[in-house]
């Protein structure tokens, strides 16, 4: 859309440009993930464990200070996806995570 496109924004009861409408849309629906010491996370980001833990279903203990390299983001304010050697589908919380 153009700048010359003006939309009716219900909220503030005014007309705007359909790109400042998008624009506001898009901050609010974006989700902001923290690993446990409060570093921001984002997509492709490396994190390492900062306990031990057991992982079901798959008979293994990740133990404290593995490496996970590029994690993505569920949406979920803390839950990290992420892939490990003989692990598939793999998700953690962020708070037993911290960004390297």
């Amino acid at each position: 859309m153009s700048d010359e496109d003006f939309v009716y924004d219900e909220v503030s009861g005014e007309w705007i440009p359909a790109s400042e409408l998008a624009a506001r849309e898009a901050a609010e629906n974006t989700v902001e993930v923290r690993d446990a010491v409060g570093n921001l996370l984002a997509d492709g980001d490396q994190v390492t464990l900062i306990k031990d833990l057991e992982v079901k279903g798959a008979g293994k203990t990740l133990k404290r200070g593995t490496l996970i390299k590029s994690i993505r983001l569920t949406g979920d304010t803390q839950e990290i996806d992420c892939k490990h050697p003989g692990i598939k589908g793999l998700v953690l919380r962020a708070e037993f995570v911290k960004k390297r």
